[in-house]
């Protein structure tokens, strides 16, 4: 089963040609790493003197000598070079051994160079499809999580991920090649000496890697503590004026820090394990280091095997895999943290949108007949909301709903607009079952204006031209002056270009509503849904808006929330809703007769 970085890497699949090229410069900078350092053999034997110079050509005497005969050949050439022209002689070397090492840094370059168009691409691609998914997601989804937590998700969680992922092909590629170049230019000089190299890495390897077993889960406890104050900050924002007028802000402040304390509590666990990972593989070098020069240091002052300038070549070749070994302890470290990140990130991506379309879903062409309700039953979770819900609506028709808080009424354009699905009973559109409906299709017949007018920190023009992306500017500006809205669009600093912050809070809310009412407008709906449109508006607001609203509700199918009577008094069909339950249903003039209930709710009406 792959793991969930796994799951993350096949993002990469688009870039493998960015991957190749860095696999391949990592390779070359992993040779020329090993080879710079064994450039400085035949100089310094020959031109220190501390070996026999070597004056006959070397002899090939089988795969098993080879280096033999690499090192007696580098050192004939210089050697006769030497006896011609030392100082070019000197030169050379030098510039073989400068040559060496720019080699390995522009292939260093160049395989960080084309890994930052894989590592980017993956990330762009990750961020894409989880704000495609989140887009999807039915609104049950959100209801249930923190925007704190998805948000989290969407910035920290993938920039840990992008920091992983550099590690991750450091780890795979540029560091074990390093090594495995440095292991086989070091077993030209003792064989002895890199048995214990490479009898001493996997023991410090696992040292750290018991160090860093927990940092996952430490991972894990701090991107939820994040998610937490996140939201709890975005809870602020939106509550300001409830905060201040209930003098509720010592609460908010305590309850704030509770949470940047956890997580400073966890922030410092993770980061004193992942800080050790450093001074022990460092420290871990170091012994190995030690134990290396007296190992090596009798070998070359006592036994003789090895000579002194081939061992100070050898310690940089033993130094080259120390490097690249503690890189991989680090990088093991952010691989450990960037799976927790991506295990966060899968569970978004691989939520199972319960409301996705049918197999044999179908394009809703037009609404010509009717919607028909029959026995519709819904609960959230547990609880129960509609039981027993009958009724229709025809082409053409205004249908009101009316009844106290909690009945039902919002949950029933809800369903409607398919955001959840019924759990008993059938909702067809022209005898179409709902959920047969393409979703996006369903969603061009219907218009909606609730309550709470939902804008965007963006210009007026494009908040209006979300309506209908196509349209011109001139059809944009009669659906504001439809809507009443145009006059003072045209008094804001810079009329329709003008931005109006963040939810719209530069404008009233008569302003907001009336936006929302033209961006309906320029959808041209065939079914019209009004939720409570006008019932937080000031008596003047409101005048304004329900003015704009018949414009709206002419020549269309309307189901309507609403508290104004002289609407509701208009409805071809009034549906009385109670504990969710349809109590009674008629005209006005029946209703008052026949239901106590609705003529309760006009009495209240009437008394605002």
């Amino acid at each position: 089963m792959k793991s969930s970085f796994q799951n993350i890497l096949q993002f990469g699949w688009k870039y493998k040609g960015y991957a190749f090229l860095n696999i391949l410069f990592n390779a070359f900078y992993a040779l020329f790493s090993a080879l710079s350092f064994v450039s400085l053999i035949p100089m310094l034997n020959v031109l220190f003197e501390t070996t026999e110079k070597q004056i006959q050509p070397a002899k090939y005497e089988g795969i098993f000598n080879l280096h033999h005969y690499i090192k007696d050949s580098l050192n004939f050439y210089i050697a006769s070079k030497v006896e011609q022209d030392p100082e070019s002689t000197l030169i050379l070397v030098i510039g073989l051994v400068l040559s060496l090492f720019f080699l390995k840094n522009i292939c260093n370059y160049l395989a960080l160079y084309f890994i930052t168009f894989l590592r980017n691409g993956i990330i762009k691609d990750l961020r894409n499809a989880i704000y495609m998914k989140i887009i999807s997601l039915p609104i049950s989804y959100f209801s249930e999580k923190k925007k704190g937590d998805l948000m989290a998700k969407i910035t920290s969680d993938v920039t840990e991920l992008q920091i992983s992922f550099l590690s991750i092909l450091e780890l795979i590629v540029r560091e074990p090649l390093t090594i495995l170049f440095s292991l086989a230019a070091m077993l030209f000089f003792s064989v002895k000496l890199t048995f214990f190299v490479l009898f001493f890495i996997p023991i410090s390897g696992l040292i750290i890697s018991r160090i860093g077993k927990r940092l996952k889960s430490q991972s894990d406890k701090i991107q939820q503590e994040q998610g937490d104050f996140l939201s709890l900050i975005d809870e602020t924002v939106n509550g300001q004026k409830i905060i201040k007028t209930f003098a509720a802000g010592d609460h908010f402040k305590e309850k704030f820090k509770a949470a940047t304390a956890r997580f400073y509590d966890f922030s410092n666990q993770l980061l004193h394990r992942a800080s050790l990972a450093g001074p022990t593989s460092e420290f871990l070098g170091i012994v190995a280091i030690g134990v290396l020069l007296w190992f090596g240091g009798k070998m070359v002052l006592i036994e003789g095997s090895i000579s002194g300038t081939s061992f100070i070549v050898y310690m940089g070749l033993a130094y080259n895999i120390l490097t690249p070994a503690k890189a991989i302890s680090k990088a093991s470290y952010s691989i450990q943290k960037g799976n927790a990140a991506a295990e966060r990130i899968l569970g978004i991506l691989n939520t199972e949108d319960q409301l996705k379309d049918a197999p044999n879903a179908q394009d809703l062409k037009t609404f010509s007949k009717s919607i028909l309700f029959h026995k519709v039953a819904f609960r959230y979770e547990e609880t129960p909301v509609l039981e027993n819900v009958s009724f229709e609506i025809f082409k053409g028709q205004m249908v009101a709903l009316v009844g106290a808080s909690g009945g039902g009424k919002t949950t029933l354009t809800y369903l409607l607009n398919r955001f959840y699905d019924i759990n008993e009973g059938s909702l067809t559109i022209d005898g179409i079952p709902i959920n047969e409906i393409k979703k996006e299709s369903l969603y061009k017949k219907i218009g909606m204006v609730t309550q709470e007018s939902i804008l965007f920190n963006d210009t007026v023009y494009n908040n209006l031209k979300l309506g209908d992306p196509k349209a011109t500017k001139e059809a944009i500006q009669d659906a504001a002056i439809a809507a009443n809205a145009d006059e003072f669009i045209q008094k804001l600093p810079q009329g329709y270009n003008t931005r109006i912050g963040d939810s719209g809070n530069k404008l009233s809310g008569g302003q907001k509503q009336r936006l929302t009412i033209a961006r309906a407008l320029l959808k041209d709906p065939e079914l019209l849904i009004l939720d409570e449109a006008t019932s937080a508006l000031d008596t003047e607001a409101e005048q304004e808006v329900q003015r704009a609203l018949e414009q709206l509700m002419k020549n269309r199918t309307s189901l309507i929330i609403a508290h104004r009577l002289s609407t509701i008094q208009r409805a071809d069909l009034i549906l009385v809703l109670k504990n969710g339950t349809i109590v009674a249903s008629g005209s006005h003039q029946k209703l008052l007769k026949t239901s106590k209930d609705y003529k309760s709710w006009v009495e209240i009406q009437r008394m605002d």
